[in-house]
């Protein structure tokens, strides 16, 4: 019948940790059509995660996993922004109750997701990858660069990533991840561009005032062709501006030294995070877009994409 509308209930959600990352991922939640927060749950309910939560109408929980496991029909999906040991231990407790996570922390468990270059397979597999890893902020902003240099030039014999953070975006889960951060960005980039020697370069910057987040990506490569080098990249970064707006290309493709090298900035939306932190927003931005492919893939309106959608 025309003009009818199909109900669509939006995805139920869980936060799983109460800092920075789940925070803020809480707040681009709210705006969210596809997706409604349940359960935002940490450890201590007197923390400012916690304290924010509360003053925007969230259920909150001081119990952590114990709260998903004695609710497990309260929420669809879990994001767990907690840490890497910690997902070591919640990941088995959440696969038995055959839940769907995206893990924020650089645990090295589930399927790695960068949006602008898997997301569609990642989802289409979903059956077979029910935890799908954002890898790290700086793989989000880096791999989808040297994925793209691999697309053209073939025989690139080494990628370096170096990212530079403001410290005050760093906070006590970052910090005690930072090895896995590095080892779980070089996995990415090895997965994602073929090239199977890669260094990942993290620097804490103290500068006041903050810095926005900044990456290079060198590629050690012959004779490239850099007018397809530079298209390419354009376009990638027009495709991660759709879900991280703040992501814009401060150096294009140069070649120098036998190396093609790219920087790129991102600043934040400035949600809960100031709008430095925009090493946190990349990968918030990018787990949120891949929620939301997820719900989408739910939605059975394929058989006719014209009929209005109404989510409650």
């Amino acid at each position: 019948m025309t003009g009818s509308k199909q109900i669509f209930k939006r995805l139920k959600v869980a936060i799983l940790g109460s800092g920075n990352i789940g925070t803020d991922l809480l707040v681009k939640i709210q705006r969210s059509p596809l997706l409604s927060c349940t359960h935002f749950i940490g450890r201590r309910l007197n923390s400012p995660g916690m304290e924010k939560a509360k003053s925007l109408g969230a259920e909150v929980s001081a119990q952590g996993i114990q709260e998903i496991l004695n609710n497990p029909e309260d929420c669809d999906l879990i994001f767990d922004a907690t840490s890497a040991s910690d997902h070591v231990y919640h990941w088995p407790l959440l696969d038995m109750l055959g839940k769907m996570v995206i893990d924020m922390t650089p645990s090295k468990i589930g399927q790695m997701v960068v949006p602008a270059i898997s997301l569609k397979d990642n989802i289409n597999n979903i059956k077979e990858f029910r935890n799908l890893n954002m890898i790290s902020c700086g793989g989000q902003a880096s791999i989808p660069l040297a994925h793209t240099l691999t697309q053209i030039e073939r025989e690139i014999e080494y990628i370096e990533v170096v990212s530079s953070i403001s410290s005050r975006s760093a906070g006590p889960g970052t910090r005690i991840n930072i090895d896995e951060y590095i080892d779980n960005t070089e996995e990415g980039l090895k997965l994602f561009s073929g090239c199977k020697k890669v260094k990942v370069i993290l620097i804490l910057n103290p500068a006041q005032p903050c810095i926005d987040m900044q990456t290079t990506v060198s590629a050690k490569v012959k004779n490239p062709n850099m007018e397809k080098v530079k298209e390419a990249i354009a376009e990638i970064i027009n495709k991660i501006r759709l879900y991280v707006p703040g992501y814009e290309i401060v150096v294009p493709p140069v070649y120098e030294n036998n190396r093609i090298v790219i920087m790129v900035r991102v600043k934040g939306l400035g949600d809960y995070l100031p709008s430095y932190a925009g090493n946190l927003d990349i990968i918030n931005c990018a787990a949120i877009v891949t929620a939301e492919e997820y719900a989408k893939n739910l939605m059975l309106v394929s058989d006719n994409p014209n009929k209005e959608i109404e989510y409650v």
